[in-house]
């Protein structure tokens, strides 16, 4: 480890990065309401001597962006984490500690809503600005802090409507389009300490079936006309594909995927009428390598397919979301800063990884922004007891990050 990167670890504060998670759990920031988390962020940033502005996007929702100003010569790096959470805290089947915006602190582990996907990692950024300050680094490059709102996987569609349903990257969207941008960027995505090099995107599509409007009194002997019915044959068919698909949209070492997501048809409230129509929905995640056109390609021939087999069921489609992944090359200069960064922390190299979930890297990469993954451990998926993080892997994370933004950006000692 060299000088500087010993006097930015030592300077790492264990207590105040914990407070800060745990502060940042304790506001709720489901999608749709993320002003009190960013305005927190925003003050944090400040006192933590960024010049830190709030970025207004609608009522209700805000990014916080601080940016430490380089003494010039150097690339700019951006941390990159959003604020809102998966969950509101108040879902009756999720009962664990860590579907709530409640920290709690359990045997070296913080459990709370958001903490692993990804307030964990937004404290890791704010301490590693901290530990930088402390240690008298100076960097060349300018090092920006981007917590933003609407990054969580949700977009709107038929009456789901409103903030609530507005993610998959509009914060970082709204970012970009006030100037905020860099030369790359490390997102704090719970990867279990492992830099991901490329995730999948994602088409997210309807497929529809359609049938007689009629009372239950004429139904008999007109049952195999009923769209829910119908559908059947459409799911069995779905089924299938997602097989051919996951061979398909192969990427390194993952298999394709593909989620049978929803489906909807008929009135509870009125259940002596037919349905006119059932909606099937399906996620299609593609691979950074394949064009999404040729997702939408494949597609397009599977409903032709399902036209051709079952011409009496009324069958239309709809792609209602088009994400492309998003990947970086193992010889990127940010790849090597984070390596400097692990090894100061963790000691040797991190592990390398392909993931089918997505991330604000898709946003980012598209404008020409290099784009990484790498964040705390977390898991493989939240059980009963919801999102945690072990505290040492935040400590190790928040070291980690400082050292590579002082890799990255060119720092050096006052």
């Amino acid at each position: 480890m060299t000088d500087l990167a010993a006097a930015i670890a030592g300077a790492v504060d264990e207590d105040r990065l914990v407070r800060t998670a745990a502060e940042l759990i304790a506001i709720p920031s489901f999608t749709g309401s993320e002003q009190a988390c960013a305005e927190y962020l925003t003050g944090e940033l400040t006192a933590a001597g960024m010049e830190a502005e709030l970025q207004s996007i609608e009522p209700g929702r805000a990014n916080a962006v601080g940016r430490l100003p380089g003494a010039g010569g150097g690339p700019a790096l951006m941390f990159n984490g959003h604020l809102d959470t998966s969950y509101s805290g108040e879902e009756p089947w999720l009962e664990g500690p860590g579907y709530k915006p409640n920290p709690v602190m359990r045997d070296g582990v913080i459990l709370g809503l958001g903490i692993m996907n990804m307030k964990g990692a937004v404290a890791c950024y704010v301490e590693a600005v901290r530990a930088l300050r402390d240690a008298g680094v100076r960097l060349a490059g300018d090092l920006i802090v981007a917590g933003v709102a609407g990054e969580i996987e949700k977009a709107e569609w038929g009456e789901y409507t409103g903030a609530e349903y507005r993610g998959y990257g509009v914060g970082t969207r709204h970012l970009m389009a006030e100037g905020v941008t860099a030369d790359a960027c490390i997102l704090g995505e719970p990867t279990e300490q492992k830099v991901v090099l490329g995730h999948f995107g994602t088409i997210w599509a309807r497929i529809s079936t359609a049938g007689p409007f009629m009372h239950t009194a004429f139904v008999p002997g007109r049952l195999a006309e009923n769209s829910i019915i119908r559908m059947q044959d459409v799911v069995e068919a779905v089924a299938g594909f997602a097989g051919e698909w996951e061979e398909r949209a192969r990427y390194h070492e993952r298999r394709g995927a593909l989620n049978i997501a929803a489906i909807n048809g008929g009135f509870p409230w009125r259940a002596s009428r037919t349905p006119h129509r059932t909606d099937l929905f399906i996620d299609m995640r593609v691979p950074p390598t394949m064009p999404l056109a040729e997702a939408e390609a494949a597609f397009a021939e599977l409903v032709e397919t399902l036209r051709a087999a079952h011409p009496e069921a009324g069958i239309t489609s709809e792609i209602y979301v088009s994400v492309p992944g998003a990947e970086i090359a193992e010889s990127h200069p940010v790849i090597a800063a984070i390596d400097a960064g692990h090894a100061a922390a963790f000691g040797g190299t991190a592990d390398r990884d392909h993931v089918r979930w997505g991330s604000d890297a898709s946003t980012l990469s598209r404008r020409g922004i290099a784009s990484v993954n790498y964040g705390p451990i977390a898991g493989a998926l939240p059980g009963p007891e919801g999102e945690s993080v072990p505290i040492q892997s935040l400590v190790g994370m928040a070291t980690s990050y400082a050292v590579a933004a002082a890799n990255y950006c060119e720092g050096s000692g006052s």
